[in-house]
């Protein structure tokens, strides 16, 4: 067993599931390439990347005591909980941990073919990833299910033993127990894990782990996390254009740009 797939069992471990809810069951590739990956990249990425994908347990009402969901815009009938192991890095000829965007793409992929709301735990590498996405139905076909807003990807690789973080980890894994979540329907619980990742990437910027005081806070925390990717794939872009440029009067003012950016980073991020 790599450290990774220890990790793996360990974040599982601590959702504390009730053992009915075990289904350990394999998930073929074709149905993701029959249900989701609509183009030729999506097929490749699906057939190349994925090793395993397993449904490894379903959240219902008779296991879990958690009343199903309905309204006009969604039905909540159960909870996935599925892992996806990542072929090794050398059998891809590059680190996986060195392209999130195909993982994110994948993790995509997945949430658009399981008709559930679903905890994705993903290896990667020596990287784990949970991935979660609302989804709600699909307004011009019936019994479809599509993605409500945008699936949220989170590195929940455990910190190192003497990292600052890891108490904040710990934290994490205590606040995702079964227990610990409303059980007044399965939005919910789901909603209410959903908000506990975010909490989670929040601290992995702030250094503090503290679960959201309302809905309204974790909107705001979303719509923060999804600024500081943002401004992070700005200023990505802007110190590759720093790199290329050759005339000085043009280097400094990229260089003023990209401080600005630093700034509006550091300003978004103190505040989650």
């Amino acid at each position: 067993m790599t450290a990774a797939t220890a990790d793996m069992h360990a974040w599982l471990a601590a959702l504390t599931l009730p053992p009915a809810t075990a289904v350990q069951q394999r998930i073929p590739k074709k149905m993701l390439t029959e249900h989701a990956a609509a183009t030729a990249a999506d097929r490749k990425l699906v057939q190349e990347r994925i090793d395993t994908l397993t449904w490894h347990a379903s959240l219902k009402p008779g296991n879990v005591g958690v009343a199903a969901y309905e309204d006009a815009l969604r039905c909540y009938l159960e909870i996935a909980v599925l892992t996806l192991q990542l072929r090794p890095a050398a059998e891809q000829r590059q680190a996986l941990h060195s392209s999130p965007g195909s993982i994110r793409r994948l993790a995509e992929l997945i949430h658009r073919a399981i008709p559930y709301p679903v905890v994705l735990l993903i290896e990667a590498g020596h990287e784990l990833f949970v991935s979660m996405a609302h989804i709600r139905w699909a307004q011009r076909e019936a019994g479809k299910t599509v993605l409500d807003g945008e699936p949220i990807l989170a590195s929940v690789t455990p910190p190192a033993e003497h990292n600052p973080m890891l108490g904040a980890y710990r934290q994490f894994l205590l606040a995702l127990n079964l227990g610990k979540q409303p059980h007044a329907h399965m939005l919910a619980l789901y909603q209410t894990w959903f908000d506990t990742l975010s909490a989670w990437q929040a601290a992995t910027l702030s250094g503090h782990f503290r679960l959201s005081a309302t809905p309204e806070q974790a909107e705001e925390r979303r719509a923060a996390l999804f600024l500081c990717r943002e401004l992070d794939e700005r200023i990505a872009a802007t110190r590759r254009t720093a790199a290329r440029e050759k005339q000085v009067a043009r280097q400094v003012a990229i260089n003023l740009e990209l401080k600005a950016l630093l700034a509006e980073r550091e300003r978004v991020a103190q505040g989650l």
